[in-house]
Formats: structure tokens, C-alpha cells, sequence
């Protein structure tokens, strides 16, 4: 039997190019920088999400005051 490990490929998750999984592929799990920068345009321009369903904390229903504070700097 061989001792040879075969390393894990995966594919780019923008052009679905054969990447190797390893501590040589800098841009893992991307192929290259410009996959990688791509990906996270579309995670800026809001493309993708994570799906959660809406808590309390996050639903919009603040109970901060937003009048203003009877003590003022002077």
C-alpha cells in the first residue's frame, strides 16, 4: 500500500475551477485573488445572504427612547 495521502480538491466557489485544499493554495477556497474579490462584491452589494429567522433584538421594534436627553452639555 502506498503512504501517499491524496490532497483534497474542492472547487472555486465563483468559477468552479479543480483547487487544491493545502497550505500552498493562498486564495483557498477560491482559485485566484480576483475569484476571491468577487465573492466578497457580492457579499457587499448585499447578492447573498444568511438566511435567520428574526429575533426580538433584531426586529426593528427598539425600545430606546429617541427624545432627546433632559441633560445637556455646556
Amino acid at each position: 500500500m502506498s503512504n501517499k495521502s491524496q490532497s483534497l480538491q474542492v472547487n472555486c466557489p465563483t468559477c468552479k475551477n479543480v483547487v487544491e485544499w493545502n497550505e500552498n493554495s493562498k486564495h483557498r477556497p477560491f482559485c485566484s485573488d480576483r475569484c476571491q474579490k468577487i465573492d466578497l462584491g457580492a457579499w457587499a452589494n448585499e447578492e447573498y445572504g444568511i438566511a435567520a429567522e428574526p429575533s426580538e433584538e433584531w426586529s426593528g421594534d427598539s425600545s430606546f427612547t429617541t427624545e432627546p436627553s433632559e441633560q445637556t452639555l455646556q
